[in-house]
């Protein structure tokens, strides 16, 4: 169930948060609130038996997009805020913007990024917590950039020994990638093992081949 919380999160109680399960989220993007949030499923990506559509290993093969990670993160998570036509509305307010912002600067949050002709066109953000990576958001402004995002930290995520992606929310659109719901007795109990482990966000260089990457993907399909 969702708690009420004051318009202001330090960052040290959202890794708190983090550790119990919960997340924060505003209602909407004006709102100066966030609940805390702690959902019966849990959508998870084992990193053992992550994978993706054949159409877009093939589109990541043809490198459209030049990878980064980390030299943007304001700028992604910004657009992860904005609103579209499919999207009129979001849950990143600035409360959660500044938090995550703090985390990033902590090292605690990460950002990969797709860039073409030197202007970012998607990324997705996300908190490290011991061997699980927290994703937050995506945001795309061509074409498959957040899915070719999702398999760079997918490769880069397997590389640095990690577990598991903790998605949020089930969602249709993640099983592409191995996305299962898992009830919240059943994702403590992965929560607390990640916790208790170790692993690199940085295993991995910051220019991952894409080579790298689709063997990393294509082992595990």
């Amino acid at each position: 169930m969702p708690r009420d919380s004051t318009h202001t999160i330090p960052a040290a109680d959202v890794l708190r948060a983090y550790r119990l399960g919960y997340f924060p989220m505003a209602r909407t993007r004006d709102d100066a609130d966030v609940v805390w949030v702690l959902p019966d499923e849990r959508g998870i990506i084992p990193l053992e038996e992550a994978r993706a559509p054949k159409r877009l290993i093939k589109f990541v093969k043809s490198e459209p997009f030049e990878i980064r990670v980390n030299t943007a993160f304001a700028d992604v998570i910004s657009a992860c805020a904005q609103t579209t036509k499919a999207r009129p509305d979001t849950w990143i307010n600035d409360a959660i913007i500044e938090a995550y912002s703090e985390l990033h600067y902590e090292g605690h949050a990460h950002s990969v990024e797709c860039w073409r002709d030197g202007r970012l066109v998607g990324g997705l953000y996300g908190v490290v917590m011991g061997a699980a990576f927290c994703g937050e958001s995506m945001f795309s402004r061509e074409d498959n950039a957040s899915k070719v995002a999702m398999l760079y930290l997918i490769a880069r995520l397997k590389q640095g020994g990690f577990q598991f992606i903790d998605a949020q929310f089930y969602n249709e659109h993640l099983t592409q990638f191995g996305l299962i719901g898992v009830d919240d007795a059943d994702y403590q109990v992965m929560l607390a093992d990640a916790l208790n482990a170790t692993a690199d966000f940085f295993a991995a260089p910051d220019q991952f081949s894409t080579t790298c990457v689709v063997q990393s993907i294509t082992q595990t399909s």
